[in-house]
């Protein structure tokens, strides 16, 4: 079959089978079907990608069979990453991802497509806007994963120079100084104004308030620690180390029975930190709930131990 017939067919094909009826349109149209994409999937296979690839796309739809369904799936990938088919190669992993979500290969095959479109973008917003706001954004994140820390804040400095109150890039800064190595004596504080002058532009940035409370604790400032601490979770409901924080500073400030009911949220949320579970039991101890407290140390070394030596907080 050559490329031009086979594509053919498979139109005549699928028109076809909507007038057919139930019983007519069974088991031989399947096979109909399954063997124009047995050929697209060969011709794709052996090469011949711009033939195969509107055939392929066509087909995916409609096929039964798992194992053939999976091939045409997983070729169409292929042939529309080699030619840049965009719009196609989002469809093709849209459909792995929906048809097979467990499988090893069609995730194995997510993660490089959406790797590939990834770059497509950067390199589509460099082309096109190579000074805006967000072409800088993406050049400093990516200084900050190459640690390239002096590059990624004047990308961020020149943003602000453009607009000074554009959401965001002060919690970046602030991100900047805290991940420096061998920063400088006053880190803290400059992190602390960062993170101030960004809750002054977005009062709604849950994160800078609950990294302002983590810098707040460090510093043994606890009242401020608590209050932005609770500004966070109201800010997010759903943030667990927010809860969490707000509990372990109300402890270091000896607000034990204040501090149970945001420490029994953090693990409601985050079940699985074994931090959680230790703060809450020495507030329940503290508070005189022995049976409590000995239940909660022992989800606290049971947590410990599914973590894998990592992010657990042991007795002192």
């Amino acid at each position: 079959m050559t490329p031009h017939r086979g594509l053919i067919g498979l139109v005549l094909f699928l028109s076809a089978g909507s007038i057919l009826s139930p019983a007519q349109n069974s088991g031989k149209t399947d096979s109909q079907l399954a063997k124009v994409a047995q050929d697209a999937a060969s011709q794709a296979e052996s090469g011949h990608c711009s033939q195969a690839l509107p055939i392929l796309a066509k087909a995916s739809g409609h096929l039964t069979n798992g194992e053939l369904k999976k091939r045409v799936e997983l070729d169409g990938v292929r042939c529309a990453t080699l030619l840049q088919s965009w719009s196609q190669l989002t469809d093709f992993v849209r459909a792995l991802q929906r048809d097979f979500p467990r499988d090893p290969e069609a995730l194995y095959t997510a993660v490089h497509v959406y790797s590939d479109l990834s770059t497509h973008a950067a390199e589509e917003l460099a082309r096109a806007a190579p000074t805006s706001i967000p072409a800088l954004e993406l050049d400093a994140e990516a200084n900050e994963v190459q640690g390239r820390w002096d590059a990624a804040e004047k990308d961020y400095r020149t943003i602000l120079k453009t607009n000074p109150r554009y959401p965001g890039i002060h919690f970046r800064l602030a991100r900047l100084l805290l991940s420096r190595p061998n920063p400088g004596s006053d880190f803290q504080q400059q992190a602390r104004n960062e993170l101030q002058e960004e809750l002054d532009i977005d009062p709604s940035n849950a994160g800078a308030e609950y990294v302002s409370g983590e810098l707040a604790s460090q510093m043994q400032d606890l009242p401020a620690a608590v209050e932005h601490f609770a500004k966070a979770k109201t800010l997010d409901p759903n943030f667990g180390d927010a809860y969490l924080g707000l509990g372990m500073a109300l402890l270091s400030e000896k607000k034990y029975e204040d501090a149970i009911a945001p420490l029994e949220m953090a693990v409601r949320l985050e079940p699985g930190n074994p931090a959680g579970h230790y703060n809450l039991a020495t507030a329940y101890a503290r508070t005189g709930r022995k049976e409590a407290a000995e239940r909660e140390f022992a989800l606290q070394q049971q947590t410990t131990q599914h973590d894998d030596g990592q992010g657990g907080t042991s007795p002192q």
